[in-house]
């Protein structure tokens, strides 16, 4: 067995996701469906700016739930990754929403077309 915290597929997956998607919500569930309060939260922020991303679902795969936590050192999900850069979990994206940072980082990004 080799060590998780070297290489595994589900690191090389979310690294490769992060890389080539601007705004990428690892969630419970998918954006149509969330699976749990807190992925809802983050998809209902994300749509109310009007920001495209994509939803990967960690619920398909353990291996890819324990991944995620593993590549942030991040506990929980869901997870917000704008331009590659880790933002946080719902908690944090509510708060940023909430005083006007995400929607300036997500513009500053060029991500939001006012």
């Amino acid at each position: 067995m080799t060590d998780a915290a070297v290489t595994s597929p589900a690191l090389d997956f979310i690294a490769k996701t992060v890389a080539e998607n601007p705004v990428v919500l690892f969630m419970k569930g998918v954006p149509d469906q969330p699976r749990c309060g807190f992925s809802s939260v983050c998809v209902q922020i994300l749509d109310h700016l009007g920001v495209e991303f994509i939803g990967v679902d960690v619920l398909q795969d353990d291996e890819l739930r324990q991944g995620v936590k593993t590549f942030t050192d991040w506990p929980t999900i869901p997870q917000l990754y704008v331009k590659g850069e880790f933002v946080g979990g719902s908690d944090i994206v509510r708060e940023m929403f909430q005083s006007g940072e995400l929607k300036t980082l997500l513009s500053d990004q060029g991500l939001l077309t006012a």
